[in-house]
């Protein structure tokens, strides 16, 4: 037969439960999103702006001044417990979970090109509490992506860089954002976390390669870090295709090739 607990355990434990249920933390209905918004939208003479300056090292927003609405993500966490320094959550966008830099007060921004059609993005904020958005971009005449790759990685103050090379030997990075096969990389985030996204309405058939960078680190002590890369074909069709490879970084100026794909 067990014995009952001693009075000092129950006490402690008793103890214990009131601190936790005393201690604050977000709750769905304490995360706001202001962009995107729940519903219907038509996004027809709308000009995204993925134009940034990039600056070394790495201590300035994502989130290019005057982005457009309609490519944004961003919010706040209202009732966070103070603290000193950023947090991260995580977004998950059309199914593709991607590190969310959450910022001392609560905020959280970062631009996104969506597709037409059907749009999902869940904010699971650090506290393991999540609000999710979903809106329909009813614009018929927007050019669909037919090949996204996403880079993410998991460390803040810290800058990777996605490079691809694609089929007829161009290469497009933070340097040469715009291909002249009509690939383009839309953001240089250098504040860690990601991501930066290559896209292609009209990717050309054959072999690309996708590598990534690791600039540099604004971290003390461990630089190591792990990137995230998506490859995403035909997205909002029957036929996407999504694909996720995660690699070690471990120090800045390393290049890394991760993936080699063909398009048919």
């Amino acid at each position: 037969m067990r014995s009952a607990a001693p009075a000092w355990l129950k006490a402690a434990c008793c103890c214990l439960l009131l601190c936790l249920q005393a201690m604050p933390s977000a709750s769905a209905a304490d995360i706001d999103f202001t962009a995107p918004l729940n519903g219907w939208r038509n996004t027809s003479g709308d000009n995204e702006r993925y134009t940034q300056d990039v600056h070394y090292p790495a201590v300035s927003v994502a989130t290019p001044e005057g982005q457009s609405k309609f490519a944004l993500i961003e919010g706040q966490i209202r009732n966070t417990p103070k603290k000193k320094g950023t947090s991260v959550g995580t977004l998950v966008v059309n199914g593709t979970p991607l590190p969310q830099r959450v910022e001392e007060d609560g905020r959280f921004s970062r631009p996104y090109a969506f597709a037409s059609g059907s749009n999902s993005v869940e904010l699971r904020a650090p506290d393991g509490s999540r609000k999710r958005v979903q809106f329909y971009d009813a614009y018929s005449g927007k050019t669909q992506t037919k090949l996204r790759v996403l880079l993410a990685w998991d460390t803040d103050g810290t800058d990777l860089d996605l490079h691809v090379v694609s089929p007829d030997g161009v290469h497009t990075w933070y340097g040469e954002r715009v291909a002249p096969n009509g690939g383009a990389l839309d953001v240089d985030v250098t504040t860690g976390y990601g991501p930066e996204i290559y896209s292609s309405a009209a990717p050309l058939k054959g072999t690309y390669l996708v590598f990534v960078n690791y600039y540099g680190s604004g971290n003390s002590g461990s630089d190591m870090t792990v990137a995230q890369i998506t490859i995403i074909t035909n997205e909002n069709t029957p036929n996407e295709k999504s694909e996720t490879i995660r690699v070690p970084m471990r120090k800045p100026g390393e290049l890394t090739l991760v993936k080699t794909f063909v398009m048919p």
